[in-house]
């Protein structure tokens, strides 16, 4: 197919970028956007190292074609943070040390932010069954999944302090 140009709405802004619309989400993100949070890995879609959030859902963008991520709301790790400060999620992962090589990191994150998003007070069994499908070699499992807890309750600290903040202006 022949190069057309796309218009993509990615961490809060519209950009465009000229590609064949059946390219992958991912090499546009990486090579077109210098967007490098999310990782190839396997290229099927299994390995989760290319996560990223389309519409607030955590999906493998090297599966999708560009076609299909046109007109959504593409957020990447570089997008999470807001006014100079990582998200919670990202500030967990970092207090808990869980990252060895780093490779499974954006899939990690991706996923978790969407999980919490969805269940912010997930069971252990909850929170492996979400993180089931991305792949660490490491062996840092238990390190992630402590930062996942860690993240949930930073979340639940952080909207309860914002309840409480708009009862007392109230």
């Amino acid at each position: 197919m022949a190069p057309a140009r796309h218009r993509l709405h990615v961490n809060g802004r519209g950009v465009s970028v000229e590609a064949a619309p059946g390219t992958r989400l991912l090499y546009v993100l990486r090579n077109d956007l210098a967007l490098n949070g999310p990782k190839y890995g396997c290229g099927l879609g299994q390995c989760g190292s290319c996560t990223v959030l389309v519409d607030g859902r955590a999906l493998r963008s090297c599966t999708i074609p560009l076609r299909a991520a046109t007109g959504r709301r593409i957020t990447t790790l570089e997008g999470l943070a807001e006014g100079g400060r990582l998200h919670p999620v990202q500030e967990a992962f970092i207090a808990e040390n869980a990252a060895q090589c780093g490779y499974c990191l954006n899939g990690m994150i991706m996923t978790t932010v969407a999980l919490l998003t969805a269940n912010p007070d997930p069971s252990e069994a909850e929170i492996r069954d979400g993180l089931r499908a991305n792949l660490c070699r490491c062996g840092t499992h238990v390190e992630i999944l402590r930062a996942v807890r860690a993240a949930a309750a930073r979340l639940r600290g952080r909207a309860q302090a914002s309840a409480a903040a708009q009862a007392s202006a109230a």
